[in-house]
């Protein structure tokens, strides 16, 4: 069906910066919006940032001024710059789409598996 595959995370020091890719792949007719969730150890999952197809965006205030979300609708892919980054920002980072099949079939959403990002102080 449709599989999201989320890269670019790893080990970065307090203040560095990571570059995260999600990848869409699959039997896919459109994508609407596209977003990141980071959910730290023993948290929930939280929303990060949103980007709509035309590209309006939408972040969390703990990361406003600190990361920006973009897509390449051409390549289904989503990505998330993060920078200035902190120790709580430490955990894995999830991708999400509303992905249409076919027409005129409905949206739906689907989840990457994750891509860990830890912050060392």
């Amino acid at each position: 069906q449709v599989q999201l595959v989320e890269s670019g995370g790893g080990l970065v020091q307090a203040g560095g910066s990571l570059r995260l890719s999600c990848a869409a792949s699959g039997n896919i007719f459109s994508i609407n919006d596209m977003g990141w969730y980071h959910q730290a150890p023993g948290n929930q999952r939280e929303l990060v940032a949103t980007i709509t197809r035309d590209g309006s965006t939408n972040y969390a205030d703990s990361v406003k001024g600190r990361c920006t979300i973009s897509r390449d609708n051409a390549k289904n892919t989503v990505y998330l710059q993060m920078n200035s980054l902190k120790p709580e920002d430490t955990g894995n980072y999830y991708c999400n789409a509303d992905v249409r099949t076919s027409w005129p079939q409905f949206y739906r959403n689907y989840w990457g598996q994750g891509t860990r990002v830890t912050v060392a102080s």
